[in-house]
């Protein structure tokens, strides 16, 4: 008899535990900020590689040097615009002539448009000179993490320009709307 009880009393105890559940809460806020960037593709930062665009013959001369597609990114999680501009009214120059000639970029150097994968609509479709004041190139971009469009350089100088190196650094700015 004493082994039955035993039995019963163990049997008895297991049937009482019962499984429980409890649950908590927590919040949890995304607090972002507004984010944009611009970079050449080709280097993966704000500087691009320094674009050459050689002179050496007549035909050169007569109808221009078009440089290769540079591509940019834009990165923003809002809608942008994207501008062009020289940083100065005139090349610099280095050369034999003295005193050093004055040449306007805007008479001499023009950019296009060539490639826009950015939803924005576009100023500069074709070739348009580059100006010292800020010119806008896309209007209204897409907010995206990889917003690309190509540009694409067209000089002109004709024969009034002596030999020598004319420099200029072009900037693009992004800003969001």
């Amino acid at each position: 008899m004493k082994k039955l009880s035993l039995f019963i009393s163990f049997v008895f105890s297991l049937s009482i535990c019962t499984a429980q559940t409890t649950a908590v809460t927590q919040t949890l806020n995304l607090s972002l900020t507004n984010i944009i960037s611009l970079t050449f593709v080709s280097s993966g930062t704000s500087t691009g590689g320094t674009i050459t665009l050689p002179f050496s013959s007549t035909s050169d001369y007569d109808n221009g040097v078009i440089s290769s597609d540079q591509q940019l990114t834009v990165l923003s999680n809002m809608h942008f615009n994207v501008a062009v501009q020289s940083n100065a009214v005139n090349f610099s120059y280095s050369g034999t002539v003295t005193p050093a000639p004055t040449i306007q970029v805007a008479n001499v150097l023009q950019m296009m448009v060539s490639a826009n994968n950015t939803g924005g609509s576009l100023s500069y479709s074709s070739y348009a000179s580059i100006p010292s004041g800020t010119a806008t190139i896309i209007n209204w971009g897409s907010p995206g993490g990889n917003q690309t469009f190509s540009v694409r350089y067209k000089a002109t100088p004709g024969y009034t320009m002596p030999s020598g190196t004319y420099t200029t650094n072009i900037i693009y700015t992004a800003t969001q709307l």
